[in-house]
């Protein structure tokens, strides 16, 4: 029989309530049970002056048991416990270590005072899946903070350090030392007396303070019902008398939780602990990785330098000649005095991180390198020259790792001696910010290089999904038929701003004309040439995107691609010289141009994913439906609230998709 979730071990005069729910004590329906007895118990011994709350391990409580949220909740809830403990004449201290987050956190709201650990973290990301905080988090956090802070923190979900925590008065210490004696002493400071955070008021925020943080906030999370309900509810804190809000609150969470958007929050939640379950890695130790190397100081290549420099590992940037290394680490530099002016990163760290980072023209001086990354221009012939280049320097052991976003990964592995240690890291631009990385298993590639590929990855803090090898992996094969799909519609009769702000409208972060302008129209260019020799004749193929490179017409950096740009301009504008050349097209291939509308383009163009998704599953390129899912909202800019490609086909009638499937070239 396993032990209780919660027990309570004495202090002297104070009772210390443990959460004890492993791995990382989610706040259960048992712990819920436990605390509520535990509550009873200190309130009715007369021996205890007071309580104090702490979890065991390494962590308070890291939120909810989110598997709850799908279905009805369980009692008792999470607000019978805080009425147990707003109720009780004793006061009660949460004491917090690692995370308190989501429920976690609003349970240390409800006691009477809060004594951080130095490593705590405290938040509420409710907002990021789908929800609100439903157990007073939108009442105590701006009573605390105020109202323009409460909505910064829980509209972005952001974790807040304890030193932040004590400066916003989230806390009421940060403990140096030994978290429970200084929480136990904060107790019996109180003398008794209860300090409920209810009780607070408002602090008044300057009214254009918090008009600024609704802008904020409703942009950053682009007008999604949580974000808009979480605004209302902290609003209320002001308006409303407390007990109202706090009903009001518990009635919009119960209402959101339950909604299509936060289930496929939850999908993509558990898809990412899905994802670090590779099969085959059973007993695979990572090797350590202190020093990396980076061939190629491109934009591509000096992003992949600063991920490791972000992540405190020594590296080498190589590139062929010092002219070209200067102006990879001058891009690096760059990317980290944007970070300093918009007050993400301090001077003194932009300075140690860049300084761990150091340029070379010579091979040999990746001969310590653990791991080194290939970032070249995208030819097979190159690759395989470089990698038997670095095969040969390269110390017995070292991981070499191309960046390739289509090409065969067993081709390169079989440049050099040792294919075993020879796998796919791909990197999305601009790589310090794009959380996604494709780790590609080449068919000889072992279990060791993988588990150490994985390990490097959650070192630079990314999102790892395992694909094999095949043309443009998981991501860029669907996408690559997503955007054939969009160029066909154009030659029937669509525009480039029509498909785009269809698939706007549904929730892409961008169009795929549009994105296809900010990559460079030459990328996919190179790989249909690539491809060319060996494409079937009966294939249909759309020669637009070819005839818009021929006239160099390349995207935004040639201020002119699938649209035009004013110099200097992020967004283009639609070009009478596209519409020219596409009605040309459209009829040099024999094709009657037609209306068609938003409806249809987004009917298409997802039917095309999900078909293209299937194909990559039934191939074993991807390892699980929620993979494919995490690869297009991560790196794709598919929306999150949908799910993922074959989260949102789930929930369709499969009928209607399958005819629209049929109907696809």
């Amino acid at each position: 029989m396993s032990a209780a979730p919660v027990r309570v071990e004495r202090d002297g005069r104070v009772a210390v309530v443990v959460i004890d729910n492993p791995p990382v004590n989610a706040g259960s329906a048992a712990v819920r049970s436990g605390l509520l007895e535990a509550v009873a118990a200190v309130t009715t011994d007369p021996a205890l002056e007071a309580g104090v709350i702490i979890g065991a391990g390494g962590t308070f409580v890291s939120g909810s048991d989110i598997r709850e949220f799908g279905q009805p909740l369980a009692d008792p809830q999470l607000p019978a416990v805080l009425a147990a403990i707003a109720a009780s004449p004793k006061p009660f201290v949460a004491a917090l270590h690692g995370a308190a987050l989501g429920g976690g956190f609003e349970l240390a709201l409800g006691c009477d005072a809060r004594v951080a650990a130095m490593d705590a973290v405290v938040g509420l990301p409710e907002v990021t899946l789908g929800m609100i905080p439903g157990a007073g988090g939108t009442q105590h956090l701006p009573r605390l903070a105020g109202v323009a802070k409460a909505i910064e923190i829980a509209c972005s979900g952001r974790r807040v350090k304890a030193a932040e925590a004590r400066h916003l008065g989230l806390v009421d210490a940060v403990a140096e030392g030994d978290l429970r004696a200084a929480a136990v002493a904060h107790a019996l400071a109180l003398g008794g007396r209860k300090r409920p955070v209810s009780a607070l008021p408002v602090p008044a925020d300057a009214p254009e303070a918090v008009a600024a943080a609704e802008k904020a906030a409703l942009k950053a999370g682009k007008g999604r019902p949580p974000v808009v309900a979480a605004i209302a509810a902290i609003k209320e804190a002001v308006t409303a008398p407390y007990g109202e809000a706090l009903a009001n609150e518990r009635r919009v969470f119960q209402a959101l939780r339950q909604s299509p958007e936060a289930a496929a929050l939850r999908h993509l939640f558990f898809a990412e602990r899905e994802a670090a379950k590779v099969p085959g890695l059973e007993g695979a130790a990572a090797r350590p990785v202190e020093r990396a190397g980076v061939v190629g100081a491109g934009t591509m290549g000096s992003g992949i330098a600063a991920c490791f420099a972000d992540a405190g590992i020594a590296v080498t940037l190589i590139d062929q000649d010092e002219d070209a290394v200067a102006r990879g680490l001058a891009r690096v530099k760059q990317g980290y005095d944007a970070s300093v002016a918009a007050g993400r990163l301090d001077g003194a760290e932009a300075a140690r991180r860049l300084a761990r980072i150091r340029g070379a023209v010579d091979l040999a001086q990746l001969a310590d390198a653990d791991l080194v990354v290939e970032a070249i221009f995208e030819d097979m012939a190159l690759k395989e020259a470089m990698f038997a280049r670095l095969d040969a320097v390269a110390k017995p052991g070292a991981i070499l790792a191309t960046n390739t976003s289509y090409l065969d990964v067993d081709r390169i592995a079989a440049a050099t001696k040792r294919p075993q240690d020879v796998l796919g890291l791909h990197f999305f631009s601009p790589a310090p910010v794009m959380r996604l990385l494709e780790v590609v298993r080449a068919a000889k590639t072992s279990p060791g290089a993988l588990a150490t590929a994985l390990a490097v990855g959650r070192r630079l803090r990314k999102l790892c999904v395992v694909a094999k090898v095949g043309e443009g992996f998981i991501g860029n094969r669907l996408y690559a038929a997503y955007r054939r799909q969009c160029e066909f519609l154009v030659e029937e009769g669509a525009l480039p701003e029509e498909v785009d702000a269809a698939l706007e409208s549904f929730g892409f972060a961008m169009g795929p004309f549009a994105v296809a302008d900010m990559a460079g129209l030459d990328i996919a260019w190179r790989m249909r040439q690539r491809l060319a020799a060996t494409r079937d004749p009966r294939e249909r193929y759309c020669a637009i995107a070819d005839r818009l490179c021929e006239r160099g017409r390349l995207g935004r950096k040639t201020g002119a691609g699938w649209y035009r740009y004013a110099p200097g301009a992020r967004r283009g504008e639609p070009d009478p010289e596209v519409r020219a050349l596409i009605e040309a097209a459209s009829a040099a291939a024999g094709i009657a141009r037609r209306a068609i509308g938003p409806e249809e383009i987004r009917a298409s163009a997802l039917a095309t994913l999900v078909r293209e998704a299937e194909r990559v599953l039934a191939e074993g390129v991807a390892l699980r439906a929620s993979d494919v899912d995490l690869v297009l909202v991560n790196g794709y800019g598919f929306p999150k609230h949908e799910g993922g490609p074959l989260f949102w086909a789930g929930r369709q009638d499969r009928a209607r998709l399958d005819a629209v499937i049929a109907g696809l070239p």
